[in-house]
């Protein structure tokens, strides 16, 4: 979804609670903007061949199991929203 729709979804959802204000809104347009990040993110996930864990092969020549980098970046923005 998109930043402006993010925002007049959540100032939506604040009037419809009774808790909307106008100073809200640059925490609105903040929190809009780190949720269009976390649902592109996705779509990248959803797009790639990957899963959840993948193998990377370190300068040294070993190679492991580690997080999907794309996972753990809509880790991060799912905990910043």
């Amino acid at each position: 979804m998109k930043e402006k729709a993010w925002k007049n979804r959540i100032k939506k959802a604040c009037i419809e609670a009774g808790t909307y204000k106008p100073s809200f809104d640059f925490a609105i347009a903040s929190l809009a903007a780190i949720l269009e990040k976390r649902d592109q993110i996705a779509e990248a996930y959803k797009e790639c061949e990957e899963g959840p864990v993948i193998e990377y092969t370190n300068k040294n020549g070993s190679t492991n199991l580690v997080k999907n980098p794309l996972l753990v970046m809509w880790d991060a923005f799912n905990k910043s929203a």
